[in-house]
């Protein structure tokens, strides 16, 4: 029901995760708002692995740091309410080994979960596009999070329309 709900929310981007990151269910416009998406085998497709690891994902948040700082409090508490998810923590046990910023701010122990936000995205296509997102928790299921990403101004929403429209 919800992978239909994120395909009926066309023209907005949007995608359906698990606490983990885990991608589980997209439309089409984010894999074209995320230029590496469909390139990445399903065994990676994880919010927080490409961020971290992709290299095309670098420098792909003006605000890296940020973006990665909400991230990490998200899955920190996802951590915290399921200490038995191995899964979960051997996705963290891997991410702290393989990316330094990861180590870092994983340490600073920050626990949180943002449900709202803005991110400047620097796409390789369409240039500098700014969305808001909101984050919504599905009643039945609230270990699962449908992220919807919202044009933040004019010149933004017609970088996305043409983008959306390739």
């Amino acid at each position: 029901m919800l992978a239909r709900v994120v395909d009926n929310l066309s023209p907005l981007p949007a995608v359906l995760l698990d606490r983990r990151y885990d991608i589980l269910a997209w439309n089409p416009e984010v894999a074209r708002l995320l230029p590496v998406f469909e390139a990445v085998p399903p065994s990676r497709r994880n919010a927080m692995w490409l961020g971290l690891l992709h290299p095309a994902m670098r420098g792909f948040y003006v605000d890296r740091e940020q973006v990665l700082r909400d991230g990490i409090a998200h899955l920190r508490a996802a951590w915290a309410a399921h200490p038995e998810d191995r899964d979960l923590s051997g996705l963290i046990a891997g991410f702290a080994m393989q990316d330094e910023d990861f180590a870092r701010l994983w340490s600073e122990r920050e626990v949180g979960v943002n449900g709202r936000g803005r991110k400047v995205l620097r796409h390789p296509v369409a240039g500098a596009i700014t969305v808001d997102f909101e984050v919504l928790l599905p009643l039945q299921d609230p270990e699962l999070r449908l992220l919807v990403y919202l044009a933040a101004d004019e010149e933004s929403r017609a970088s996305l329309d043409r983008l959306c429209a390739r």
